[in-house]
C-alpha cells in the first residue's frame, strides 16, 4: 500500500521544497510567456554578459512540463537519500562526525552540485569555443534541474549499487547502477534538444562527490557560498550600489547618481515615454537617472521581468 503523500513530504522537506519551487517557476514562466532566452544559462549570457544569476534561474526553471515531470519524479525517487538521513551515502568522515539532520546534509550537497555542474558546463563550452572553434556553443542555452538529478543518481550508483530507482510513478524500476548512463542515452535519443553536456556534467560531479573529493566542502563553505550568491544577486540588482551611493551622499538622493550611467539592471523599473506608434520617432527608455534611446517599432510591447534583461521587441521580427 502506498504511503500518504504528506508523510513523504515530511521525510523529504528539501526535496519537496525543490519540487514545489520548480513547479511554481514553471507556472510563472508559462503565465508570463517566458522561455529559454529569458532564464536559461548560456556561455554568452553568463560569461560575456555577466548575468551570473542565470546559473540559479536556469537550474530551477523548466520550459517544458514534460521535462519538469521527468526531473521531479526522478528527484523524488533520489530523495530516499534525504529520507534515510544520508546513511550509506555519507562520506566516512561525515558518518564518523554523526551528522544528526540528513536534510541539511542533502541540501548542502545539492547546492554544491548545482553550482559545480554549472561550472563544468561553462568550462566545457569555453574549451569548445577557444580550442575547437565551435562557435555555436556560445549561444547554446540550458534549463532544468537535470544536472543535479543526474548527480544524485550517480552518487547512489556508487554508494548503493544494489538499490533501484522507481520512476514515472512506479512505471519504471531502474537499477541504480545503470541509471546515470541509461538515462543519459534515453534523454539524448527521446529528447534531441536535451543538454548532453549538462547531463554529463551532473554525472561527473556526482562521481567527484561520491569519491569524497569534496569532503572539505563543510558548512562554513556552504554559508560562504550562500552569502556570496546573495551579495552577487544584490550587486546585479543594483541594491549594493544604491546603498553605497546613499552612504556616500549622506543619505540623500546620491544613490542613483553613484551608479554609472552605463549600468542598467534587469531589476530596474522602466518606463517608455514619447513613443511614436508610427515608428519614425525615437522612444526613450528610462531607468531612474540612466537613459537609453532606442528606435520605436510598430506596435511593440515592452516586457521586462527579473528574469529578462532584454526587451522583447529587440528579438521580434517585423512582418
Amino acid at each position: 500500500m502506498a504511503r500518504p503523500l504528506h508523510e513523504g513530504v515530511l521525510e523529504r522537506p528539501v526535496t519537496s521544497l525543490v519540487v514545489a519551487t520548480c513547479a511554481a517557476i514553471t507556472w510563472y514562466l508559462h503565465a508570463r510567456g517566458l522561455g529559454y532566452d529569458d532564464v536559461g544559462m548560456s556561455y554568452a549570457a553568463v560569461v560575456r554578459e555577466k548575468k551570473y544569476h542565470r546559473c540559479v534561474t536556469a537550474s530551477l526553471s523548466h520550459v517544458s512540463v514534460l521535462h519538469l515531470l521527468f526531473n521531479m519524479s526522478t528527484l523524488w525517487s533520489c530523495g530516499v537519500v534525504e529520507a534515510a538521513g544520508g546513511r550509506g551515502v555519507m562520506s566516512d568522515a561525515e558518518s564518523a562526525a554523526g551528522y544528526p539532520w540528513g536534510s541539511a546534509w542533502y541540501a548542502r550537497l545539492s547546492l554544491l552540485m548545482l553550482l559545480g555542474t554549472c561550472g563544468i558546463v561553462l568550462a566545457t563550452y569555453h574549451v569548445l569555443l577557444t580550442r575547437f572553434r565551435r562557435e555555436e556553443y556560445e549561444r547554446v542555452t540550458a534549463v532544468g534541474y537535470s544536472a543535479v538529478v543526474f548527480g544524485w543518481m550517480t552518487i547512489l550508483s556508487v554508494k548503493r549499487p544494489t538499490s533501484s530507482l522507481v520512476l514515472i510513478g512506479g512505471a519504471v524500476n531502474l537499477p541504480v547502477n545503470l541509471a546515470p548512463f541509461a538515462s543519459l542515452a534515453f534523454t539524448s535519443i527521446v529528447v534531441p534538444r536535451a543538454s548532453f553536456v549538462g547531463h554529463l556534467a551532473g554525472i561527473v560531479m556526482g562521481y567527484l562527490i561520491a569519491w569524497d573529493l569534496f569532503a572539505w566542502f563543510n558548512w562554513r563553505w556552504c554559508v560562504a557560498v550562500v552569502v556570496a550568491i546573495g551579495m552577487l544577486a544584490a550587486r546585479e540588482s543594483g541594491v549594493v550600489g544604491g546603498v553605497v551611493g546613499r552612504l556616500a551622499g549622506g543619505g540623500g538622493g546620491g544613490g542613483s547618481e553613484a551608479r554609472s550611467s552605463t549600468h542598467w539592471s534587469p531589476y530596474d523599473r522602466v518606463r517608455v515615454v514619447n513613443a511614436d506608434p508610427s515608428g519614425l520617432c525615437p522612444a526613450s527608455l528610462s531607468a531612474h537617472h540612466p537613459s537609453l534611446s532606442i528606435p520605436a517599432l510598430d506596435a511593440f510591447q515592452l516586457h521586462l521581468t527579473p528574469f529578462n534583461s532584454t526587451p522583447t521587441f529587440a528579438r521580434m521580427e517585423r512582418t
